[in-house]
């Protein structure tokens, strides 16, 4: 096991990835002589070449765009969006083109298609580059929704992404690049992670507090702290979707959900109704709260 932080990981991961598939390449703003505004491709253009690391003009909708035609011939992009406030711009080709493709061509052409960007608040980075969108793609049908918390996580994850046959939004959150944990050394084909489940961080019987992305370890630290006052438990949920959620596995009595989206219609109101569903079925015994 190697310690490394969480944008060596995405960084090796990727790299890992293009030597083992000619197929896979990357494209997006200054990723190549700049190597990424986060330094995320660091030295993988020396490595590989321009053809498989473009940079790509200012214009969110034409790469976007252009990276899905590729996927649709064969290929496997992973585009990344300097932030995931930009992707705003090319919402059009990621939830009318890429998520639909699909189900419109009659299972016909696949779109083995990742975006990777960065977002979330608390970078002294203004308003309108500390959103967290996550949500909105989360409501797509034909889009999976990733957003790994730890190192470990990013490299599995993001192997499972480059290999899915559908679109992907692989979500990293600023606040985590420079964190650190234990990543295995594994084989090209070994430690990938299945997209939407959910991982239990903290077995607990009174309480489990579900979160993902970097509110994961808020989750874990809140539950240690309230362990001396009960069994309380932390579920990540390593992406967008509330159903990752695990029933059992150690959780139970009742649950709390922290997000980083808003409160008014945003998942963690889809993670409570659910719970609500789960009441006097199975584990929970008393109302979620968010």
């Amino acid at each position: 096991m190697a310690v490394i932080t969480y944008r060596q990981s995405v960084h090796d991961t990727l790299r890992d990835e293009m030597r083992r598939d000619e197929d896979v390449f990357l494209m997006g703003e200054e990723i190549g002589v700049f190597e990424g505004s986060y330094k995320i491709t660091a030295g993988l253009l020396e490595e590989f070449g321009p053809t498989r690391v473009r940079d790509a003009p200012i214009s969110e909708e034409g790469f976007v765009g252009a990276a899905i035609g590729a996927a649709m011939l064969g290929l496997r992009p992973v585009v990344e969006v300097m932030t995931i406030n930009f992707i705003l711009l090319a919402m059009d080709q990621i939830v009318n083109c890429a998520a639909k493709i699909h189900y419109m061509f009659g299972g016909q052409s696949k779109v083995p298609l990742v975006i990777r960007t960065p977002g979330g608040g608390g970078q002294q980075l203004s308003a309108t580059h500390s959103q967290n969108l996550e949500v909105w793609f989360a409501h797509v049908p034909g889009l999976k929704v990733v957003a790994p918390s730890t190192p470990a996580d990013a490299r599995g994850l993001l192997k499972a992404s480059i290999r899915d046959d559908d679109p992907v939004i692989f979500l990293e959150n600023l606040a985590l690049y420079n964190t650190k944990g234990e990543v295995a050394e594994d084989g090209p084909d070994e430690g990938i992670l299945q997209i939407g489940t959910a991982d239990v961080k903290r077995p607990g019987t009174d309480i489990t507090i579900v979160s993902y992305s970097r509110l994961a370890a808020v989750a874990m630290n809140v539950a240690q702290q309230l362990a001396e006052h009960g069994c309380a438990g932390a579920q990540d949920r390593r992406g967008g979707s509330p159903a990752a959620v695990r029933e059992g596995d150690g959780a139970g009595g009742a649950a709390d959900g922290a997000t980083p989206d808003r409160r008014r219609a945003g998942d963690a109101r889809c993670l409570r109704r659910q719970a609500g569903e789960w009441r006097g079925v199975r584990w929970l015994r008393s109302p979620c709260r968010v």
